[in-house]
């Protein structure tokens, strides 16, 4: 199945809104019920329910859930030195471009005699989750852990499945072992969520919870959020897509590569192409089946092609416009200008401008974090930051001539909503003597 090109100004409302529609998400009632019931049991079973459905999910036992220190040496040894070479350079450069993100403390005087601050503090204990489904994800181990660290956070640990063997991903294991993870657990899934959301023997409690993960994590990631027991989560997750954009000058060839990278995430991703040139559209749809065929997932990316298009319009504005309307996680800008077309772009989770940057930078090692909004949630959320591991309070000291001077406003406000306690904490204190 070739990838559709469409005209969008022959489009009615309702077959462009169909074009950007995104592939529905499982969430079934039946899937929540049972995700509902994996919290429970973990919430009350501990160990032993990590233990159980270990088995059951992943088909092996494992008596430590606990990665040990010879666990993670041995998985040094299976590294060559091009793959730890590339985990130490996306760490130095993912490190370099967080450090900067570090929240400032601010002081201001509103007023004589009346100072607020604001001071940010990181979190006491947060968990990170790295799913090993189809791929391992080393890269989302570094993208997860680095910001903790910078954040200061005194707790952070990570939990990722088993494999046949009882070991964990060696990639995985070493990317978060260079990031400097305080623990690893062997557990994934629905029961790695609620391990780290209520705690068990073994896996400490977590105030708030980062990572990627199947429709059953997502489930999990939700159900605890809404717990006041539970625990906090980054943001709404939902398969990979991209979009670009791109004029009659771009190379069709770098374009369907870019499509292609996103297709081959997993069979409910999306990929756009919003182009000004009918001609470029179709070399990159021939492009797209040249290159498919080289892929070793590229089945996988063909069912992600069916839910995906390319659009041909009028203008790189009129593009603009329906990418802000769309609001990918990852926006491509390959053409004429591109930096100039910057201040037009609204809601995108990561941009990257020109055809030198491909978004498989900014998944490894460019220092963005990859961490992104997806299904349109680009128009409210940020990607992940340094300040996500952390909260801020703010702080206010009064003098005596600071509290005169506001507690007029201060009492007026107070009798307004009928709070006389509110009044009388200040007036009293005036009343008083020095």
């Amino acid at each position: 199945m070739q990838l559709s090109i469409n005209i969008w100004s022959e489009l009615d409302d309702t077959e462009q809104d169909k074009l950007l529609c995104r592939p529905a998400l499982q969430n079934d009632a039946e899937m929540r019920d049972q995700v509902a019931s994996i919290l429970h049991d973990v919430r009350n079973a501990g160990d032993d329910a990590i233990r159980r459905m270990t088995e059951t999910y992943d088909g092996v036992r494992i008596d430590d859930i606990r990665v040990s220190q010879q666990e993670i040496a041995a998985a040094k040894q299976q590294l060559d030195q091009a793959a730890v070479d590339a985990i130490t350079l996306a760490i130095n450069n993912i490190t370099r471009f967080h450090e900067q993100q570090i929240p400032q403390p601010i002081a201001v005087e509103t007023m004589p005699g009346v100072v607020c601050e604001r001071v940010s503090q990181p979190l006491d204990a947060v968990g990170l989750y790295v799913p090993a489904g189809s791929a391992p994800l080393p890269s989302a181990a570094i993208m997860l852990a680095v910001p903790a660290a910078i954040a200061g956070c005194p707790l952070r640990i990570l939990c990722t499945p088993p494999r046949r063997d009882g070991t964990a991903d060696p990639a995985v294991l070493v990317a978060a072992s260079m990031a400097n993870i305080t623990e690893i657990f062997k557990v994934g899934g629905a029961q790695a969520i609620g391990a780290m959301a209520y705690g068990t023997e073994t896996i400490p409690k977590v105030r708030k919870i980062f990572g990627p993960g199947n429709a059953w994590v997502t489930s999990a990631k939700t159900l605890v959020s809404s717990d006041a027991e539970g625990a906090a989560i980054d943001l709404p997750a939902g398969p990979s897509e991209v979009l670009v954009i791109a004029d009659a000058g771009a190379s069709a060839e770098f374009v369907a590569a870019d499509l292609l990278s996103q297709a081959e995430h997993g069979p409910d991703s999306q990929v756009l192409l919003l182009t000004t040139s009918e001609s470029l559209a179709r070399e990159v749809q021939s492009q797209v089946e040249e290159q498919l065929i080289t892929l070793s997932r590229a089945d996988i990316a063909r069912v992600a092609l069916e839910s995906s298009a390319i659009i041909v319009v009028d203008s790189v504005r009129k593009a603009i416009g329906i990418s802000n309307r769309y609001a990918p996680e990852h926006l491509i800008l390959q053409i004429a200008d591109a930096r100039g077309t910057l201040a037009d772009i609204r809601n995108a989770g990561s941009v990257f401008v020109g055809a030198w940057s491909p978004e498989s930078a900014g998944d490894y090692c460019s220092g963005t974090n990859h961490v992104l909004p997806t299904y349109g949630h680009a128009t409210t959320y940020s990607g992940l930051g340094v300040d996500q591991f952390m909260r801020s309070m703010t702080i206010q000291e009064l003098s005596r001539d600071g509290l005169e001077g506001i507690g007029g406003a201060i009492t007026a406000l107070a009798k307004l909503e009928g709070l006389d306690a509110h009044a009388a904490a200040v007036t009293r204190r005036l009343e008083a003597k020095s």
